[in-house]
């Protein structure tokens, strides 16, 4: 295991974060860069480059708590706008993602591990084909020509179930051509089956494979060991290497689930970067069924200092025009630079579902099992009315203390398991987090102005 590598400063720096991105106003969020002034208008998650005394003019307004009033100073500016999310949950989402549970068991003893080492706290199963075609049938069923749908395969470990795999991706290939509906495929695997007929499969049909990796070896052998204890980390590297070395179409990222244990995170992504990941990502755990594990408030700190330290590399990356693959800001820039608002944090209950390997559906894959999350069944399709009640319950605007948050419409309110099984303890992290990318977007935008000109639109419709 490895401590934290941060020292004073670098805590120091984060809890300044945190104090500066501290809710004031739910519809204004003011920071100051090396490059100006500025302001978030949350309503549309706007952005605004401000002179000193218009800074000082909202500010003042914004400190004192004066809402009246800075309702109406920010229509004199030209800042309001009619509201852009208003109460009502979307009617009837249509689906246009599914993530399969192919295979609800696993071969690795990840303590930590949402699925419960991958059998959702169940028996160990596997999805049948015709079940896996079933769900495609519905994930095709009412889409119109020409809008995108999105297949992920997940478990457990989805590679012990491979020709389930290859029968619904080979079915949803023939749909799409048949309704000329554009069909994008992703995998998240431990990585410790990967065979190189997997790397030309994922190569041939543009996979996005994502692999749980969390730190270098004795790190990752450490939370990620094979069931009798064994680590893992060699037996992955081997395996991912040739996907590396393969990818054009296929995209092959990096998974970091960050414990208290592994939160050397620079350290982490340049090793992965060095190794040729397209991508690379960090996710804090914040919720495991069995508590360990789990970041506190002064390990979310650490996280923070280190992310931030992994954000100044990616930022003078950049500026020397060096692509740096570092997926938690290049995922934030992307969303500030398209002014991205939402009431959710994901598609989740909405336009994403998950299937367990019994055919029923869930809010996501965090919820196969979980009577919390329950949607229906392929049988008898999407349940309507639990669909419903979860978009009304689920709105930002029904949460606390989300409604008096200015990062609600960029954050959506937080993963929807995460908060339903812990609640909200990374508010501030999050908070924090954001405040530098608004910071790193600013500064980005002055010192090389093309990176935005070349900012992807989302990859998938989760």
């Amino acid at each position: 295991m490895n401590p934290s590598p941060t020292g004073a400063a670098a805590c120091n720096q984060a809890r300044e974060l945190m104090e500066s991105s501290a809710p004031v106003s739910p519809d204004l969020h003011l920071l100051r860069t090396e490059v100006g002034s500025h302001a978030l208008v949350v309503n549309g998650s706007r952005l605004f480059d401000l002179d000193a005394t218009t800074y000082a003019l909202l500010d003042g307004a914004r400190q004192a708590g004066d809402d009246t009033g800075l309702s109406r100073l920010m229509s004199e500016l030209g800042l309001d706008a009619p509201p852009l999310i208003d109460d009502r949950p979307p009617a009837e989402p249509p689906v246009r993602a599914l993530s399969l549970a192919v295979a609800q068991k696993c071969n690795l003893g990840c303590t930590y591990c949402y699925a419960q080492q991958g059998s959702f706290g169940q028996a160990p199963t596997s999805m049948s084909t015709e079940t896996a075609r079933k769900a495609v049938d519905l994930l095709f069923g009412t889409a119109a020509p020409g809008e995108r749908v999105n297949l992920s395969f997940l478990g457990g470990e989805p590679l012990l179930n491979r020709p389930v795999i290859h029968a619904a991706t080979e079915h949803a290939v023939r749909l799409s051509d048949e309704k000329d509906l554009p069909v994008t495929f992703s995998i998240t695997t431990n990585g410790t089956t990967l065979t190189a007929a997997d790397a030309a499969f994922f190569e041939e049909h543009g996979f996005a494979v994502t692999v749980s990796l969390d730190g270098t070896q004795e790190v990752h052998d450490a939370l990620r060991p094979y069931r009798g204890g064994r680590g893992s980390f060699h037996k992955v590297i081997a395996n991912v290497t040739p996907l590396l070395a393969a990818q054009r179409r296929m995209q092959v990222s990096a998974r970091v689930t960050v414990t208290p244990d592994n939160l050397a995170l620079k350290e982490t992504l340049d090793a992965f970067v060095e190794l040729g990941f397209h991508s690379v990502g960090f996710s804090p755990l914040l919720n495991s069924p069995n508590g360990r594990g789990e970041l506190s408030t002064s390990d979310l700190e650490v996280m923070l200092s280190q992310m931030v330290a992994c954000g100044e590399e990616f930022e003078r990356q950049v500026i020397a025009g060096r692509r740096y693959p570092f997926a938690n800001l290049v995922n934030a820039l992307r969303e500030l630079h398209h002014g991205t608002h939402r009431p959710y944090p994901c598609g989740a209950g909405a336009g994403y579902l998950g299937v367990s390997a019994e055919g029923d559906l869930a809010a996501c894959h965090r919820f196969v099992g979980d009577p919390k999350g329950t949607m229906g069944d392929l049988s008898r399709g999407v349940d309507r009315n639990r669909r419903l009640k979860w978009l009304s319950d689920r709105h930002v605007h029904r949460q606390e203390p989300c409604r008096s948050c200015w990062a609600r419409y960029l954050c959506g309110g937080g993963c929807h398991h995460e908060v339903i099984q812990r609640g909200r303890p990374a508010c501030h992290y999050i908070r924090g987090w954001l405040h530098y990318a608004l910071g790193a977007y600013h500064r980005l935008r002055v010192r090389r102005p093309d990176y935005f000109q070349q900012v992807p639109a989302t990859r998938a419709p989760q």
